[in-house]
């Protein structure tokens, strides 16, 4: 899962780059409005945490022209002002939540899965898909109620696919989901097709279906079809 962290206390960003890279997550950072901005707006992120006291500019402004271009995108403002209006003003201008900082970075994780789950699967705490059923709060893959060991890359890849069934997906867009800021790292797209494989192999030998399709000169597909 991809999240953008808008906040210009480094402190703060590695403490929740710390904590949330254990979780599972793949962070990505800015610290002042402009940049915070054009991320935001540039890419695609699972949740986006989001500082209202910025160089720059306020949070705010980045939530209200980044929910006219994207509506879909979870965000959650971490601000260290405890001001009822600001509240009031970042939910009615779609922010999902609002953290006050100091928070813990347990609830700030809880808070997260919250918004994903509201967001991409409309709540559930649990992702089914004919014989597939993903528990994402716990990382883990079952089919035919069968346990599947997955890697970090391949579980996020799956949960990518489910979030955006029937859609064609670039081999971009993959890369982009699985590594973010650090996608230069690898020397082609070849990754992709190797998780892609190894992903198919393990639901396979459980009995499951192979729902990725391959779509040639564009990318792949999870359908039924």
């Amino acid at each position: 899962m991809k999240i953008l962290v808008i906040e210009d206390e480094k402190a703060i960003s590695d403490s929740i780059s710390a904590y949330l890279g254990q979780e599972g997550y793949n962070c990505e950072f800015a610290d002042d409005y402009k940049s915070g901005e054009e991320k935001a707006l540039l890419h695609n992120y699972d949740c986006i945490l989001l500082d209202i006291t910025l160089p720059g500019g306020n949070g705010l402004n980045i939530l209200k022209n980044l929910k006219k271009e994207k509506p879909d995108v979870g965000v959650i403002i971490i601000s260290a002002k405890n001001s009822l209006d600001d509240r009031v003003t970042g939910l009615d201008w779609g922010a999902d939540d609002y953290l006050t900082k100091p928070f813990h970075l347990s609830e700030l994780n809880s808070r997260i899965k919250s918004v994903i789950r509201r967001r991409n699967f409309n709540g559930q705490n649990e992702i089914t898909f004919n014989e597939l059923r993903l528990i994402p709060d716990e990382m883990q893959l079952m089919v035919n109620n069968q346990p599947v060991v997955l890697t970090k890359k391949e579980y996020d890849l799956l949960l990518y696919f489910l979030s955006n069934k029937n859609r064609v997906l670039t081999k971009e867009s993959m890369a982009e989901h699985l590594w973010g800021d650090h996608m230069d790292m690898a020397d082609s797209y070849d990754f992709i097709y190797v998780h892609i494989k190894n992903l198919r192999k393990k639901i396979i030998e459980k009995g499951g279906k192979d729902y990725i399709q391959t779509v040639y000169g564009m990318g792949y597909r999870l359908s039924t079809k």
